[in-house]
């Protein structure tokens, strides 16, 4: 994804690391707290051992999800994370997440939560595909909830799941909220490796 030169890119570093996240948010509806986010894919980066490299943390609208779900995976439909893992060694990672605000938005309010704990769990997971999880499978979506919840229990948070929640009703379709599908019910969900 192209940088942006908006004073909505910003560049965070941590002194003990060589790890740069690079924040771009590219929506104007939602509040975005970039540092969270960032110190979200930081901590999971420097646990999977990878010391060194480059990541790219990006915040769109669901017209700008939808156009490159089209592009990079031939799917016609916004969705909540696209992850690119660009390259990756011993302790090097360079990729890219990125999350919609708008479908964070929606998702949150059926999960009577707030938007900005909804992109969090969105920039986990998409992380956690960076560095090797999977969910197709069962025993690996396990895994894959296991370290979201272990992840977002650092902020203070605990990770909602289909069956703690009653759907809420969707009104712009009047009918039951489509589902995240980070929680696995849709395959809304995209992620990519991509090789440069």
């Amino acid at each position: 994804m192209p940088e942006s030169n908006t004073p909505n890119n910003k560049r965070f570093e941590e002194p003990s690391s060589s790890m740069d996240i690079d924040f771009i948010n590219r929506q104007s509806r939602h509040e975005i707290e970039e540092v969270r986010l960032c110190e979200a894919s930081r901590q999971i980066l420097n646990d999977a051992g990878f010391r060194s490299g480059q990541l790219s943390l990006a915040v769109v609208d669901d017209e700008e999800m939808q156009q490159l779900n089209r592009q990079y995976l031939e799917h016609d439909y916004p969705t909540d994370v696209l992850s690119f893992l660009l390259e990756d060694g011993e302790d090097f990672l360079e990729g890219e997440v990125i999350v919609s605000a708008d479908t964070a938005a929606r998702e949150a309010r059926r999960w009577n939560w707030p938007v900005h704990d909804e992109l969090l769990l969105y920039v986990i997971h998409g992380t956690l595909h960076l560095i090797g999880m999977d969910d197709h499978e069962p025993e690996d979506r396990s895994q894959m909830r296991q370290a979201e919840t272990h992840y977002l229990a650092k902020f203070g948070l605990r990770h909602r799941f289909e069956e703690e929640v009653e759907p809420a009703v969707d009104a712009e379709s009047g009918g039951e909220a489509r589902t995240s599908s980070i929680r696995g019910a849709t395959d809304l969900h995209g992620e990519s490796e991509v090789s440069s």
